[in-house]
């Protein structure tokens, strides 16, 4: 196995961080939504780490489970796995007390025509499940999507800028935001708005996709030009450790990797790595969609897996032709449909 493998194995077991954080969590950790892309690997971490330091608590994962086989891995991991709609309320209410609640679940891709249940997933049901677990830490994940574009040299929006979200899907998500701010000052819910943009690793993220386009030859849309990325055992890291940060009203904390990276410089790193010379079109604009996560770094420390090490490892996974998850995030979208 390469240097490069076992630094991605590496990453997706506790740190010792993580390790002394999970024995401060007082109770059962829940995660609502496990069966998308970050829930497995953030369930499986948070398993990893109860048994290592010999805690009690159990991580139970919640998911409508459309694929049977994510389940079953998350059972054989040790895992405690309920299949549950959590729109049908009697399934909602059926579900298991938590003092720690991870809410996951959410729509963007498919919004555009089927707006109606986006707003169900993403707006609708965090009031109902901040009513469900009252009693309970709550870290709500949401996007860098609520905030409007900013101007490159400006470094990113930081939590205190007002939202903007343009289209649909950044509104609902601003609209889970709100439900869960008023339910965490109704019911004194301490509670962590979670801002994420964007997590990636070797199965999908903007990396593999850029890598591919430069791989393929096809042409990359440059009117996005600069991007935020953190791997993604890094920010399943901070995801769990948030439990003990976790405020009222709502503490809101963008989390992302420091860099602002150019997508231009990113696909010229991969022609590099492949031999081959990017395509492009378009030009960037002076703006894009760009968080500052200087606050999470203060509170966890930087991103342990660098961009460089990410680039590295994408490249080494696209050479060996290991599978990829055809879920493209759409990073280059400036009008704000999915």
């Amino acid at each position: 196995m390469s240097d490069l493998m076992q630094l991605s194995q590496q990453s997706y077991t506790p740190s010792e961080d993580l390790l002394q954080d999970i024995t401060k969590i007082d109770g059962d950790i829940l995660l609502l939504g496990v069966g998308g892309k970050m829930g497995p690997s953030m369930a499986k971490l948070a398993k990893q780490a109860i048994d290592h330091t010999g805690q009690q608590k159990r991580v139970i994962g919640v998911s409508r489970f459309s694929e049977p086989s994510a389940q079953k891995d998350l059972k054989a991991a040790g895992i405690e796995t309920i299949a549950a709609d959590l729109l049908d309320e009697k399934q909602l209410a059926s579900l298991p007390d938590a003092k720690n609640v991870i809410f996951l679940a959410g729509q963007k891709f498919g919004t555009t025509g089927n707006e109606s249940f986006t707003w169900a997933m993403n707006t609708y049901l965090p009031g109902r499940v901040a009513e469900r677990y009252r009693d309970a830490n709550i870290v709500a994940f949401s996007t860098g999507n609520v905030y409007p574009f900013s101007t490159v040299v400006r470094g990113g929006a930081c939590e205190t800028d007002v939202p903007e979200p343009i289209g649909e899907y950044g509104q609902s998500c601003l609209g889970r935001e709100r439900l869960f701010q008023y339910f965490s000052t109704k019911y004194q819910i301490p509670t962590l708005i979670y801002r994420l943009n964007y997590a990636i690793d070797l199965h999908y993220g903007v990396l593999m996709e850029v890598a591919k386009m430069v791989q393929e030859q096809k042409s990359i849309d440059l009117s996005m030009g600069n991007v935020n990325v953190i791997w993604q055992a890094d920010a399943n890291e901070i995801a769990l450790r948030s439990l003990l940060h976790c405020e009222v009203p709502a503490k809101i904390l963008n989390i992302t990797g420091p860099e602002t990276v150019s997508v231009r410089w990113l696909a010229n790193q991969f022609g590099l790595l492949f031999g081959k010379d990017p395509q492009f079109i378009n030009e960037e604009r002076p703006t894009a969609l760009l968080s500052n996560a200087a606050q999470a770094h203060q509170l966890f420390g930087y991103p342990k897996v660098t961009l460089k090490q990410m680039i590295s490892l994408t490249a080494e996974w696209l050479k060996d032709g290991k599978n990829t998850v055809r879920k493209p995030t759409h990073f280059q979208e400036r009008t704000g449909k999915f």
